[in-house]
């Protein structure tokens, strides 16, 4: 049986045209939500439900975006972890984790339940199998975890914290890790594959119900999946790249979603007027709150 579709339901709701807009996070103390296009490179905020926008132009590609308790965000860069403050306009650069890797660049990432950054590396080319997980704790030390991706995106944590989900979009994988105190004691396990005609799994997020709601690169669709891996929702986008969701508003009823325009020829982009805009669909089941990096 095929899951319900209402293609209705996802809005653009911000003209961003982003070449590789990625990385969505809810900001509950500014009532925002931030995402960047890695490629510009910029980094945008909507204040919400106003809908109202404005970017910044940072000094490297940022891919993803963490908020800190003590304000600001913690980001992973084309170089590594860093600092930066969007209001003030600053930026710092603490800890480069493969400067022996001029090739890499960091993709997704995300907070985890006990407030450490997670991000994966990977071959800014996407040729070789050279990525790296890793995790940034709140002492501002860098942890390197898993081995041998491509293209790393996710991650997304349950609800109860104990599950890590990653993928690589290049072998269409979303992987599961076991976590225990924030470690992880054993291998990655495959959790779902997917074929050519699916596209690619992106950028995840988990909702209330500890299900797993993850946009698919050239699949035009955002997907929901149940813990134990059944299909339960396929939400559809007028756009051939959505890139990642999360969850926001002030009842984390919305699901916002990134999309690429990279890569389209001129005639598909002439299809797709809203292929780099943010859309916003309230599926009918809310989200969990972005966590604050500790640090």
């Amino acid at each position: 049986m095929q899951p319900p579709i209402d293609p209705t339901e996802a809005t653009p709701i911000a003209a961003c045209s982003a070449l590789l807009g990625e990385g969505p996070v809810w900001v509950a103390r500014e009532s925002s939500l931030y995402w960047v296009d890695i490629q510009a490179p910029t980094i945008w905020r909507m204040r919400w439900p106003e809908a109202t926008c404005d970017s910044w132009q940072p000094p490297h590609r940022i891919s993803a975006l963490a908020p800190k308790e003590s304000g600001g965000f913690i980001a992973a860069t084309e170089r590594g972890f860093a600092e930066l403050d969007f209001d003030q306009q600053y930026f710092r650069l603490l800890h480069e984790p493969e400067p022996h890797l001029p090739g890499n660049r960091f993709n997704d990432g995300k907070t985890d339940r006990q407030g450490n950054f997670w991000a994966g590396s990977m071959d800014d080319a996407e040729a070789e199998e050279c990525g790296s997980l890793y995790r940034f704790d709140r002492n501002l030390k860098c942890w390197l975890f898993d081995q041998s991706y491509r293209v790393p995106n996710g991650p997304a944590f349950s609800r109860d914290g104990q599950l890590l989900y990653h993928t690589d979009s290049a072998k269409r994988r979303i992987y599961r890790f076991v976590l225990e105190e924030g470690i992880l004691p054993g291998e990655r396990q495959e959790f779902l594959a997917f074929s050519e005609e699916d596209g690619s799994p992106d950028g995840m997020t988990v909702d209330a119900e500890d299900c797993l709601w993850v946009a698919f690169w050239d699949g035009w669709c955002v997907r929901r999946f149940a813990p134990d891996g059944t299909l339960l929702a396929r939400i559809m986008l007028p756009v051939q790249r959505p890139t990642s969701c999360t969850f926001g508003g002030a009842e984390l009823d919305h699901l916002f979603i990134t999309s690429a325009r990279i890569g389209l020829s001129e005639e598909a982009l002439a299809s797709q007027p809203h292929a780099g805009d943010l859309f916003v669909v309230r599926p009918g089941c809310g989200g969990l709150p972005d966590h604050l990096f500790a640090g």
